[in-house]
């Protein structure tokens, strides 16, 4: 019995004193641990993980940004051209009188007006291999002659094939060949897109800035079905008509805005969507204009009352304007109805309901539903071609590119 417990006490003190051999050589070589677990056939132990590491595993990050546009820029930079627009302007003079008291009394008087020559710089792309550019109708607009420097150093006459000033677009056409065509096929951009603008700011041709879709479906008149993407990236003088495109080098717009520094603003711009581009464009090749349709009346957003327990920002569109004669009118639409259904398409605000009449071709014959005073209305009316309504900006705050 003796020798059994000095047997077991001598195996006792050997486990220890293993075990104690064993916690030092793991602390002074951790990998000693691993390789023998290699070495025995056993499976290795995964590595702790923070709680960050183990919701990383979970959701996979997003792929980091790249470290440079370059290649974006490469594939569509060839496509933004350079515009030069001259026209002829009449500039007054004024006449001094000889003698020196009537000078110093009245200055001078209107002279005969002098012919003078003024160019205005822009930017355009190239959206078809058989010639076709894009650029703002403001670029071009009243210009006698029209130069497009291409990328390639190239310089090509342009003729005017039709403008839209509306979405402020122009189509030109110039005679070249072997024209790099920008990519028309971008998804629509969303809210924290990186996008790069490309143009000829100042003078300084080619030049790319860097920024994001700040947001989009930005309404910049109360009239207009018209909507654009709006963009930090830098845009500035004679950056108009030039291209807006995605880290992929697709176009996603043509940018024709800012707000300057008279409004106290940095960093706003305002790009026209290449799906209006398109349409647009088509429209001119086809036809030498845009069509769009019309009701004749003006919108504004529905009113809900604090007590009325209506949800706060309802759907429709109420009618604040019936234009005499309208389509509207002979419809027998009233102020204060409220708008809810243009043929088959329901409508969300007034800026939805602008777009789609404007979509249907005049003369199209469609039903329009609504509330008057809270009871349902239904009625046809025929729709007539959009007159021309666009506004001059009047308030100092919108500045043309």
């Amino acid at each position: 019995m003796k020798s059994f417990a000095a047997v077991l006490s001598y195996l006792s003190r050997s486990i220890v004193l293993g075990l104690a051999l064993a916690f030092v050589i793991g602390m002074i070589w951790p990998q000693t641990r691993s390789q023998l677990r290699q070495h025995l056939g056993l499976k290795t132990a995964a590595p702790a993980t923070t709680d960050s590491a183990a919701s990383s595993a979970e959701s996979p990050a997003a792929p980091p940004a790249p470290a440079s546009y370059a290649g974006a820029v490469a594939r569509a930079e060839p496509s933004v051209v350079n515009i030069y627009a001259n026209k002829i302007v009449n500039q007054p003079t004024v006449q001094m009188y000889t003698n020196p008291i009537q000078q110093a009394l009245y200055g001078g008087q209107p002279g005969p007006s002098i012919p003078r020559r003024e160019q205005s710089l822009g930017s355009g792309v190239i959206v078809s291999a058989k010639g076709y550019v894009l650029t703002n109708n403001h670029v071009i607009a009243n210009a006698d002659d029209i130069q497009v420097l291409l990328y390639d150093g190239r310089v090509a006459r342009a003729r005017l094939v039709g403008a839209d000033a509306e979405t402020d677009l122009a189509v030109l056409k110039i005679d070249a060949g072997s024209l790099p065509v920008a990519d028309l096929t971008a998804p629509p951009p969303r809210p924290g897109d990186v996008v790069l603008a490309i143009g000829n700011p100042l003078g300084l041709n080619q030049t790319v800035t860097m920024g994001i879709v700040s947001a989009v479906g930005r309404q910049l008149s109360n009239d207009s079905p018209e909507d654009f993407i709006q963009t930090d990236a830098a845009i500035n003088l004679g950056n108009s008509g030039g291209a807006l495109i995605n880290t992929r080098g697709q176009l996603v717009g043509i940018n024709t805005l800012l707000i300057g520094r008279a409004a106290n603003a940095e960093g706003i711009g305002f790009a026209i969507p290449v799906s209006a581009a398109r349409s647009v464009l088509s429209q001119i090749i086809d036809t030498g204009h845009v069509v769009r349709g019309w009701l004749g009346a003006d919108y504004g957003f529905v009113p809900v009352a604090a007590d009325s327990g209506l949800p706060a920002a309802p759907r429709g569109a109420q009618v604040m304007n019936v234009y005499p004669g309208s389509p509207a009118a002979l419809a027998g639409i009233q102020a204060h109805d409220i708008l809810l259904r243009l043929g088959s398409d329901n409508i969300t605000d007034p800026a939805d309901l602008r777009r789609h009449e404007a979509d249907l071709k005049p003369g199209t014959r469609v039903e329009v539903s609504g509330l008057r005073n809270g009871m349902p209305f239904h009625t046809q009316v025929v729709l007539a071609q959009r007159p021309n309504l666009t506004e001059s900006d009047d308030d100092g705050h919108l500045g043309q590119a």
